[in-house]
């Protein structure tokens, strides 16, 4: 089950996805925490940040955050996809970034990209992103750090 509609309990839960995973920095978590106040408080239109979530069982196991880029007609970033690690590798990221995308492209949105680390721990992530229909259009080396490249991949709806 699918929802887009954030609530309070969402923030820790998000938090604890992100820990479960193994690829994420402590301040990385917090930004994403962050997301979900804006969200809170503003609402998605005024934050920008509009969120997915998939329910199983009555529990959250995954999620994106997602939002139209400034000063573009129709581009849209997807911020954040994780879903828990005891729920990986079910279909689960693949069904919640299709319904992202549905979402994006009901909003008017054309143009999906995605950034993500080239560090090997994300060598699955990426490709992921390949097998979901995404292109890399972008490698920008040393971006993170010596030997962290970011990986730019972008998908036309």
């Amino acid at each position: 089950m699918f929802r887009n509609t954030p609530t309070h309990s969402d923030k820790s839960t998000i938090i604890d996805i992100l820990n479960s995973s193994g690829y994420f920095y402590d301040h990385e978590t917090m930004v994403a925490g962050e997301l979900i106040d804006e969200n809170l408080e503003k609402g998605a239109e005024r934050s920008g940040y509009n969120f997915m979530f998939a329910d199983y069982e009555g529990k959250t196991v995954g999620f994106t955050c997602y939002g139209p880029i400034a000063c573009t007609e129709s581009s849209h970033d997807l911020f954040w996809i994780a879903v828990h690690k005891d729920f990986m590798f079910k279909g689960i990221g693949k069904q919640l970034i299709q319904e992202t995308e549905k979402c994006v492209k009901k909003a008017g949105g054309t143009r999906i990209y995605i950034e993500t680390s080239g560090r090997e721990l994300y060598k699955s992530t990426r490709g992921f992103y390949l097998k979901t229909g995404y292109i890399l259009e972008a490698e920008l080396e040393d971006f993170y750090g010596p030997g962290d490249s970011k990986m730019i991949y972008v998908k036309k709806l």
